[in-house]
Parts: structure tokens; C-alpha cells; sequence
């Protein structure tokens, strides 16, 4: 029986909130959506049945990582990513731009792609836009990413434009080799194109209207989320959201806070990724209505009861706070998974009560009442962790 073809459509609208459908070839989902990442094909510390059981429709993957390890070549004669990680629903996988653009002093950026050295062996690698998008129709994801040029919070305003013109001839290099090739666009897989430009109103409003010109099944908002503030975040989303077609996904990445998933909903967003709730899950920070809390605290020594009674998760269910706070204590590998089972469901289920909320045209209460509720991470701390991990990624 032939798969189905990639389709998009948009059910119902709240405002600028949106609510559709994104069929591909390995199956439907629901938007909006969050999409947990699975860096290496896989979701840290779960197997695909837990990451299906906390409602997960889409996964996300990385095809720099999977370049460096296991190869390409490897995926594709097991079988391709699919079945590589035990994961029969859609999957998008990113180009490697943004883990480029992390790696710091150990790339190398040109027009022609971006060389770089592996931060596993140190080995001399260079990525062009046509083999980003070779390697992943090799991989065979549902949804490929194009290749772009992610830049660096404060940089100058020619850099800034250097990069986004570089992205724009990417992505028209990314779209004629996927159209062209036999295992690309022939085969079911759509490719996405990447809207870049910083933080100037100007330059975002001119590529989110140059990437909207080249055909692509899909828009990505990237280069937000890397060290700008949450206003000037939901104001460039906003502002790109408004340009993209009305009848193609919106994707903003790498954004996963609750608060976030509210605002970019509100902008018109369609789709999320991000490696945070899983993240800090493995730090013993987790979602509660009220915001993020610390189970090791002393508060929970005693907790006989559920971290959070409205959660219907599996750790939720089953085990206490004070279980939880003692496998964290004793750095048991248990907790790290039950937190992160916890953390994934609870911002899938908030994904699933905006949906409904927009389906019920009540998604401006719907936004004010998490708001006024949910106490977001302190902004200092939030950056500094940001950047904590940006220096992970890049050693």
C-alpha cells in the first residue's frame, strides 16, 4: 500500500492561533505540536514506547550527529532512521547549521558550506548545502531542514545580513538538489526552508519573504532563541509569522518553555522543538503548573503524593515526590527517566489543551489563565544555562 504524501491543513483559527493537520508518510499529526528531541535517535533515557506513551506525534533528530556517528550509510542499510530507532511516526531532522553554529572555534564558514572538525575525533569535515540534504534523504526523515547559517545574539548588522544572504543561497541550492534527486522529494520527503536575520525588524521581514518565494512544503523561524530576550523572541516571531503563507506550517525552533509554547501559538507558530524539557528534567527541575521546581528540595523529603495531582503521566501516577527527590539524592539513573517522562507529558499535554482551546475559540482565556498562573524560570538564570549549554555543544 503506497504511504500518503505530505499534506497540510488548517482546521480552524483563534485570533492568530492556528489548529490543523500535517499528514506525511508515516502518518498524521495534530497541530500545534512540540516535537522531542532525539539528538542521536534517541530521546535521552526513554525508549519510543515511552515517548509515544507521553503523546508525542513527531520526533526530532539531528543529521550532523548522525553523519559523525553511526554515518549515514550505516542508517541506510539498517534499514533507515525509522527503523534504526524503533520509531514508526513522522520524523523531522535538522540540517547541522545550528551545530555549526555552536561549535565556535573549531568551524570554518565560507560560501561554499561550512567546514568544521568533529568534536568526537577531530576529523576535517566539510558540509555544503547539497550534501546536508543528501545526507538526510539518506536518513530518510519525513520533514528535512534546510541548510542555513544560524548567527550569534549581538552580532553586527552586516554579519548579520552576510549570513542571512548565505542562508537564502543555501536554501534555493538545498530545493533544486531535493527536487532533483531520486531519494529526495520523489519519495515523499518535503524540505523546509529557514527564515534568519537577527534581531533587525528590516532584514527578518526581507528573508521571511525571500525563503517564502522558493516553494518549500514548510517555514522555519530560526536564529531566535540564542541568547536575545523573550520580548524581542515573541516580536520577531510574530513579525516572520505574518509573512509565511497562511497554508504551510509555521516552525519556530528551538523553543520548548510552556511560557513559549503559549506565546508562539498566540504569533501563529504551528510546530516546536527543543531539548529543554528533557534538559533540565535530568537537573531535577520539573513543570508544575505553577512553573518549574527543584525535586531535590528538602520540601519534598515527605511528599507522599504526586509531584503534581493534575498530571497524568506515568511518574505522576505511579510514584511520589518524596520517591522522585530520593532517586535524585541518590543519583539513581531512575529518576533522570521518570523526570523526563514527566517534563515530556507535561508540556505534550499543554500542546493538546491549546489545541482544544483553539478549537473551542477560547484561546485568549486559555492564554491568560496558564500566564497568569505558570511563573516562568528567572531570566538571568534561564540565559546563563543557555549559554552553558552552547559551550557544551561546542567541545
Amino acid at each position: 500500500m503506497p504511504k500518503a504524501k505530505f499534506n497540510f491543513q488548517l482546521h480552524h483559527t483563534d485570533g492568530a492561533a492556528r489548529a490543523g493537520e500535517l499528514q506525511t508518510p508515516h502518518g498524521k499529526a495534530l497541530t500545534p505540536f512540540f516535537m522531542p528531541v532525539a539528538t542521536q535517535a534517541t530521546v535521552k533515557g526513554l525508549t519510543a514506547e515511552e515517548v509515544r506513551d507521553v503523546g508525542a506525534q513527531v520526533v526530532l533528530s539531528n543529521a550532523y550527529h548522525l553523519y559523525l556517528r553511526p554515518g549515514v550509510e550505516t542508517v541506510v542499510k539498517l534499514g533507515g532512521l525509522h527503523k534504526f530507532m524503533g520509531w514508526d511516526g513522522p520524523i523531522l531532522t535538522d540540517s547541522g547549521g545550528f551545530q555549526a553554529f555552536s561549535m565556535g572555534p573549531l568551524r570554518e564558514v565560507s560560501d561554499d558550506g561550512i567546514r568544521f572538525r568533529s568534536h568526537i575525533d577531530g576529523s576535517e569535515h566539510n558540509f555544503t548545502p547539497e550534501l546536508a540534504t543528501a545526507n538526510q534523504e539518506g536518513l530518510a526523515p519525513d520533514i528535512a531542514m534546510c541548510f542555513d547559517q544560524c548567527i550569534a545574539y549581538g552580532a553586527s548588522e552586516k554579519q548579520v545580513r552576510q549570513a542571512m544572504e548565505r542562508t537564502h543561497r543555501w536554501a534555493q541550492s538545498c530545493f533544486d538538489a531535493h527536487q532533483s534527486s531520486a531519494t529526495g522529494a520523489a519519495s515523499g520527503q518535503v524540505l523546509f526552508g529557514i527564515v534568519q536575520g537577527g534581531t533587525f525588524p528590516e532584514m527578518r521581514d526581507e528573508s521571511a519573504r525571500a525563503i517564502s518565494a522558493i516553494p518549500f512544503h514548510g517555514y522555519a523561524v530560526g536564529g531566535l532563541a540564542v541568547g536575545e530576550n523573550k520580548e524581542d523572541m515573541y516580536r520577531f516571531t510574530g513579525q516572520v509569522a505574518e509573512v509565511l503563507p497562511e497554508d504551510k506550517p509555521r516552525y519556530l525552533m528551538g523553543v520548548g518553555s510552556p511560557e513559549d509554547l503559549v506565546e508562539g501559538v498566540a504569533r501563529g507558530i504551528d510546530m516546536f522543538d527543543c531539548a529543554l524539557p528533557t534538559r533540565v528534567a535530568r537537573n531535577g527541575s520539573l513543570f508544575t503548573p505553577e512553573g518549574r521546581v527543584d525535586i531535590t528540595k528538602a520540601r519534598y523529603a515527605e511528599q507522599q503524593g504526586p509531584l503534581d495531582e493534575t498530571c497524568d503521566c506515568y511518574t505522576c501516577r505511579d510514584y511520589s515526590a518524596a520517591y522522585l527527590r530520593h532517586l535524585f539524592r541518590a543519583k539513581e539513573l531512575l529518576g533522570l527517566r521518570l523526570a523526563s517522562i514527566h517534563n515530556l507529558r507535561f508540556v505534550l499535554a499543554l500542546m493538546e489543551r491549546i489545541r482544544a482551546s483553539i478549537l473551542e475559540k477560547r484561546f485568549d482565556a486559555f492564554r491568560r489563565d496558564f500566564l497568569d498562573r505558570y511563573q516562568p524560570a528567572n531570566e538571568a538564570a534561564r540565559q546563563a544555562q543557555k549559554e552553558q549549554w552552547l559551550q557544551t555543544r561546542s567541545g
